[in-house]
């Protein structure tokens, strides 16, 4: 089994010359919530876009011992590498156990898909506790609130065994309490998990992320923790603003 870790070194995206990742080099650890902030423009969906195979990429990205640059997207997928998109992605006109059910099947063959289903697989039952919707198990995907679309995204990635999670804006529209247990679930995912969360909450932010890349310009501007990005002059100059002071 691979080592759960995510490397980069010197990624680099470039459309039409311009260069939308510009030399990218970080290393993200199991149980290391990853937050990555940035004005608009600064590159920071195009870098998960490289990481998952959707936007072709030169430098190293390294799962392990596995090397992500040039590989197809669904080979990435295989590897353990999972994303959810600005946009729920869930199939609302079946329920969540559907939903869960479909997700955990992705990696059977046809033949298995076709064999009847004896009860609920154990993944599958463990993902509806994490993501606390075991008591919306038989609802439409359609009707749940818009915070519990976005867990049961989560959900149907965890349910693939998704090793890295890559979550592009994952709280966007939500409420206060949504975005309280949205933090608090990727706490739990990321304690055994690589998770990388592109995130514009800068409340959000400062609640739970353990450590914070800043992108500027398709370039690392700032890393660390949250007081130490948030101290940084560069930051506060291009991102934060200039009045902007480090909070608990």
């Amino acid at each position: 089994m691979n080592a759960d870790y995510l490397e980069l070194d010197d990624v680099r995206v470039t459309f039409d010359g311009f260069k939308a990742v510009d030399g990218v080099t970080m290393t993200v650890l199991q149980g290391d919530l990853r937050f990555l902030i940035g004005p608009n423009g600064a590159g920071k969906t195009t870098l998960v876009d490289a990481v998952t195979g959707l936007a072709p990429a030169t430098g190293s990205i390294r799962f392990g011992r596995d090397e992500l640059v040039g590989r197809k997207v669904h080979r990435i997928a295989r590897l353990g590498i999972g994303r959810t998109f600005q946009t729920s992605s869930v199939f609302e006109q079946l329920t969540v156990l559907q939903n869960l059910d479909i997700a955990a099947g992705a990696g059977r063959g046809p033949l298995t898909m076709l064999r009847a289903r004896l009860g609920v697989p154990p993944a599958v039952e463990a993902a509806l506790e994490t993501i606390g919707l075991a008591g919306q198990r038989d609802q439409l995907a359609g009707v749940l609130a818009h915070g519990q679309k976005r867990w049961l995204e989560i959900g149907m990635l965890l349910v693939q065994d998704a090793r890295v999670l890559l979550l592009d804006e994952p709280v966007a529209g939500m409420s206060a309490d949504e975005r309280i247990r949205t933090g608090e679930l990727l706490q739990r995912v990321g304690a055994e998990r690589t998770v990388i969360v592109v995130e514009h909450d800068m409340d959000f932010m400062r609640s739970f992320a353990t450590s914070v890349t800043v992108l500027h310009a398709g370039k690392v501007l700032s890393e660390g923790t949250v007081a130490e990005v948030q101290a940084d002059p560069r930051v506060q100059e291009v991102y934060l603003g200039p009045g902007s002071k480090v909070q608990a």
